[in-house]
């Protein structure tokens, strides 16, 4: 059900024709409210896609009506037609469902630089208001992959309210406010500043702690909408604890589905002398090459991981630094530890844990390993 899980919600995924695959590639997610209440953020990419630049300037008064999601094409770089068919598209699923331009959101994904058919699009959306459903949240989550091998949903439950969200991503996952196109739903009663203030802080300790390759996007969006229809008006706090709980399900799958990975890994640096050294400490290994390639070889070498937490600004003692691998502690004192034989790389799941012994602060940056596949994935994507 994901984004309708929550009362108020309708959504669809149809095809327009937009891949030639021949898959789902519009989806729509509507908020029949009673509230439009909104909140949204963006890649701080400063070169952005044309749907991006409307929607920033749509969130602003705070309230949505409306998704509307294309894949088959990023409609990035595409020049002044590329933001006038942004534009009619938002005006269309206005039209059609009653309400302002300014009220619909615009995502799209795919290459850049290549100028989307507008009249598929269009069609695209006329068929998706015609079949808009309380069920079609599975259908709306289809729609919008592209090298993503699987569908992401997520839901949490509240008291009497309800949290949803669908999300897509396989490649260029790197923090900037958002790393991939998600739309989250919500039958709670929430305010457009409580949602905004929910949805930064969710972000931040989830899909900014992201980071699968390093490459940041131009299109990345992620939007809450809050329809009101429950009644219930949840306290802040709990509010923001489920939809962090939503935001981290939804990040984690992306991890899961990453391209061409073979294990997933959570780099977590304790012991810091602040969250934001922790922070630094962790992303810098995570993108490191030589780091992932050394997974991927099944090889504990921790040596790639000091080389990479030494190039960062954070406070420690070079001379004194513990890496542990899957709880191995492999580098005691920056020196020789326990055996690298114990450590097993076999699973998908790998931890890393590097310990500066500078504070009392941690934090946990998610990545992936790189492989053959990766590398063919990405070389082969426009063809």
């Amino acid at each position: 059900m994901s984004v309708t899980a929550a009362r108020g919600f309708r959504a669809a995924g149809v095809t327009a024709g937009l891949k030639d695959s021949g898959k789902p590639d519009i989806s729509l997610v509507v908020n029949d409210g009673p509230s439009a209440a909104a909140a949204a953020v963006f890649t701080s990419n400063r070169c952005k896609a044309h749907p991006v630049l409307w929607s920033e300037q749509a969130i602003k008064g705070g309230t949505a009506r409306a998704i509307v999601l294309n894949s088959g094409g990023a409609n990035c770089y595409t020049g002044p037609e590329g933001f006038a068919a942004t534009h009619r598209t938002a005006e269309r699923v206005a039209e059609l469902i009653g309400v302002g331009a300014i009220d619909v959101q615009v995502c799209s994904t795919g290459l850049i630089g290549r100028l989307l058919d507008e009249g598929k699009v269009l069609a695209g959306v006329d068929a998706a208001v015609e079949a808009l459903s309380p069920e079609g949240g599975h259908d709306a989550a289809t729609a919008i992959m592209t090298t993503d091998t699987v569908d992401k949903q997520a839901t949490v439950s509240g008291d009497g309210w309800v949290v949803g969200g669908m999300a897509k991503g396989a490649g260029m996952l790197a923090p900037a406010l958002a790393t991939m196109l998600v739309v989250i739903t919500t039958d709670a009663d929430v305010d457009a500043s409580t949602l905004d203030g929910a949805l930064r802080a969710a972000t931040s300790r989830t899909f900014d702690r992201l980071d699968s390759d390093g490459c940041q996007s131009t299109n990345d969006t992620v939007l809450v909408m809050a329809s009101g229809a429950s009644g219930v008006v949840p306290d802040a706090g709990e509010f923001t604890e489920a939809l962090t709980k939503v935001c981290h399900d939804l990040a984690l799958q992306l991890l899961a589905d990453a391209e061409g990975a073979d294990h997933e890994i959570a780099i977590t640096t304790v012991s810091a002398a602040s969250e934001a050294d922790a922070l630094e400490v962790g992303r810098s290994v995570a993108r490191s090459n030589l780091f992932k390639t050394a997974i991927y070889g099944k090889d504990p070498n921790w040596g790639r991981i000091l080389a990479s937490v030494g190039t960062t600004s954070a406070q420690f003692d070079p001379l004194d630094l513990d890496v542990a691998v899957n709880d191995v502690w492999v580098c005691r004192g920056s020196g020789v530890g326990e055996s690298i034989d114990l450590v097993d790389l076999e699973p998908r799941q790998v931890s890393v844990t590097i310990d500066l012994k500078a504070g009392d602060q941690s934090a946990t940056i998610w990545t992936n390993d790189l492989t053959h596949a990766y590398v063919h994935e990405n070389s082969a994507y426009s063809t």
